[in-house]
């Protein structure tokens, strides 16, 4: 966790079971399983809403995972004097 995020940003991230995911990996599984659950259409309206909370707390967690990960590859690519394009797979050399 960075220092710029309060103890109130990590709470927000925390699925409605109160605990973080330790993984991006985790918390993807973990969404999987909980959208298969709402496609089912079995659960109650409750527990529905309790899900949905989970899935927005677990979307964010992998969100800031993501950019977390975007911003890491970009700034080892401007070290190397390279510039990142989403979507592509080779690098582009910067010009000096």
């Amino acid at each position: 966790m960075s220092s710029k995020e309060t103890s109130g940003n990590r709470k927000s991230r925390k699925s409605a079971a109160g605990r973080e995911p330790r993984s991006f990996e985790q918390a993807l599984e973990r969404l999987e399983q909980i959208v298969e659950r709402l496609e089912g259409g079995e659960e109650s309206l409750d527990e529905s809403l309790r899900l949905y909370e989970e899935a927005v707390a677990l979307w964010r967690f992998c969100e800031e995972r993501l950019r977390a990960a975007q911003e890491r590859i970009e700034k080892l690519a401007r070290e190397a004097g390279e510039t990142v394009v989403p979507g592509e797979d080779e690098p582009e050399e910067v010009e000096s």
